[in-house]
């Protein structure tokens, strides 16, 4: 996620340096031609296209902003859920040592489930991750499964099944427990739904072809009037189309690891640093923008 009160041009322009070096070759070809034959070019309606292009862009915008927004609240919710049952799970164990087995396999289980739902939703391996904070052995048995992050939901619950079966928690306090692990569960069902179900076809298909095409006939429409001046105008004018097509395009995927998706690394060392700090066990510095950018 770019952070700042405003974006940086240089990111704008690696964004779209590709589309936007053939509008200019395309510009220049345009204006030579129109000053070297007497041919005139007809008159487009290039206005009125170009307002319902901004218009059909400006809901896609939209719609991807609201994809990325609802990513954005499941894991606010993820980060709430985690630090109460991490704050339950030292409430449950309090009579138990500092350095409470259960405690810690509850508590260090919690942040591995944060770090493979990341990893997930970002087609990335989680058994590293895994494996510095639970162990190999909880590593094997997350990855060993189809959903590693829901193995690990299933093995919190276990152990509080197992402190119940043991009569060191009540009925009660257990029901507790499963009312947070379901509002996790929630969560991590959201975020799921939002990485496998892309925006309908032609909400990403149409707009790439009729901002493409308006970029085509824009120096058609603007030689006549700009002459020598028409390749800096028109490419100017793509520019924007370009910039807004290619930020929609990003946010319709918010766990899709660019610059514009949803701090999924940040957000996983929120979640470690409070449950680590709950548990009593030493923490990780906060993570910092890297050149204008959280990840």
């Amino acid at each position: 996620m770019i952070v700042g009160a405003r974006p940086r041009f240089r990111q704008i322009i690696i964004e779209v340096w590709k589309p936007l070096t053939i509008l200019f070759v395309w510009d220049v070809a345009v204006t030579a031609f129109h000053m070297m034959t007497p041919i005139k070019e007809p008159p487009l309606p290039t206005a009125l296209f170009g307002t319902a292009i901004a218009l059909f862009m400006g809901f896609r915008t939209n719609a991807a902003y609201a994809r990325w927004w609802e990513a954005r609240t499941l894991w606010g919710a993820l980060i709430n859920a985690s630090r109460s049952l991490a704050r339950i799970t030292r409430s449950l164990t309090k009579g138990e040592p500092e350095g409470s087995e259960t405690r810690h396999n509850i508590i260090l289980r919690q942040i591995a489930f944060a770090h493979s739902m990341r990893c997930q939703l970002r087609r990335q391996s989680p058994y590293e991750d895994i494996a510095r904070i639970a162990g190999t052995d909880v590593a094997d048995m997350a990855v060993a499964r189809l959903n590693p992050a829901n193995a690990l939901l299933e093995d919190i619950s276990g152990n509080y099944a197992d402190a119940l079966a043991e009569g060191r928690i009540t009925e009660i306090q257990q029901a507790t427990v499963e009312r947070v692990l379901i509002d996790i569960a929630n969560a991590q069902g959201g975020m799921e739904r939002i990485k496998n179900t892309p925006l309908p076809n032609g909400f990403r298909f149409f707009p790439n072809l009729f901002t493409r095409v308006f970029c085509v006939l824009l120096p058609i429409a603007l030689v006549e009037s700009l002459g020598l001046a028409t390749p800096i105008g028109s490419t100017l004018i793509g520019l924007v189309f370009l910039a807004v097509l290619s930020i929609g395009e990003d946010l319709t995927d918010p766990f899709v690891n660019s610059v514009h998706d949803v701090p999924l690394t940040a957000m996983c060392r929120t979640i470690e640093i409070d449950l680590l700090q709950t548990a009593g066990l030493p923490a990780p510095e906060p993570l910092t923008p890297d050149h204008g950018v959280l990840w």
